[in-house]
């Protein structure tokens, strides 16, 4: 029989079948892995809130709670989104194998289970398993403000920082429904074309805030950074060390991020024409003829006063 290679971990079997359990306690036992039991989907759940598994292998028809309707609120549950869930079941018709997918299934294997299919695809899983973990652990650590949502809008994760900053923002924030002015955001960047703005401002009392869109992940999976600006203070700044006015900081200090004359217009609510103007005057009142030399003059006096 082919092993499981190191590390092994914990595998909660979810089936109400005798002889289906005895048979999945033997194979899993013989290769070294901690092997938890429960008979339907309300036990695993349950189970759940005491130990988190490495796997799970859940049988699809079960009474009380069947395998699909635990695995949709497993999912939903953002302490176990990374749980790999592989059905086993007797239902092996294209409808079936759909609906547990869609349930949040990785795999499924028809009964009755082949025990060197099983292990293989075990050990795929929980290689793949870990490695997202680590790479979640490496985001986690690292402090940065990352956050990823689904093409519907909801959120799959987010960093700690991300987590944090959205509490002290908005205190009804319960970590799973996007408070309304994020969303409003990440549903116009999700939509935008490459020639469309890839950030989008806003502001949450006195402090401003910017949701930027850093790429599509993959099929319905968008990863976004939120970033908290000190627009205020550095457009004074530009206005006290440039001579320049206040409307006139704003668009020099946009300009010096590198957004273009159609997102500055767009982030400081003016159109592109009036921006043309005021980059005009600022040419003029600095001495300098392009866009470029006026963004590098204000990046250089912003660094010098960090």
């Amino acid at each position: 029989m082919a092993e499981l290679p190191e590390p092994r971990g914990t595998v909660l079997v979810v089936d109400d079948e005798p002889d289906s359990l005895n048979f999945l306690l033997d194979t899993l036992d013989q290769t070294g892995m901690t092997v938890l039991v429960a008979g339907d989907g309300q036990r695993a759940l349950d189970l759940l809130q005491q130990v988190t598994p490495d796997l799970m292998l859940m049988d699809a028809v079960m009474p009380v709670m069947d395998g699909f309707e635990a695995c949709r609120r497993l999912k939903r549950d953002k302490r176990f989104e990374h749980l790999p869930v592989i059905f086993m079941t007797g239902l092996s018709e294209t409808e079936h194998v759909v609906e547990g997918l869609n349930a949040g299934g990785v795999d499924y294997l028809a009964k009755p289970i082949v025990v060197e299919e099983l292990l293989a695809r075990i050990r795929v899983h929980l290689t793949n398993a870990r490695i997202t973990h680590r790479s979640q652990a490496a985001l986690d650590t690292s402090g940065r403000y990352l956050l990823s949502t689904d093409a519907g809008g909801r959120m799959l994760w987010c960093t700690p920082k991300v987590d944090a900053l959205l509490g002290e923002l908005f205190p009804g924030w319960d970590g799973v429904q996007t408070p309304v002015a994020v969303e409003q955001r990440l549903a116009r960047l999700r939509k935008a074309g490459p020639t469309d703005a890839q950030s989008a401002p806003f502001e949450v009392g006195e402090r401003r805030l910017e949701l930027t869109l850093l790429s599509r992940v993959g099929p319905g999976e968008f990863l976004f950074r939120l970033s908290e600006t000190q627009s205020g203070a550095e457009a004074g700044l530009l206005q006290d060390r440039l001579g320049v006015t206040v409307r006139e900081a704003e668009v020099l200090l946009w300009l010096s991020r590198g957004k273009p004359n159609r997102e500055i217009s767009e982030i400081l609510g003016i159109s592109p024409r009036t921006v043309n103007k005021h980059l005009e005057q600022v040419f003029q009142k600095l001495g300098t003829e392009n866009r470029a030399s006026a963004a590098v003059l204000a990046v250089r006096t912003l660094t010098q006063w960090r």
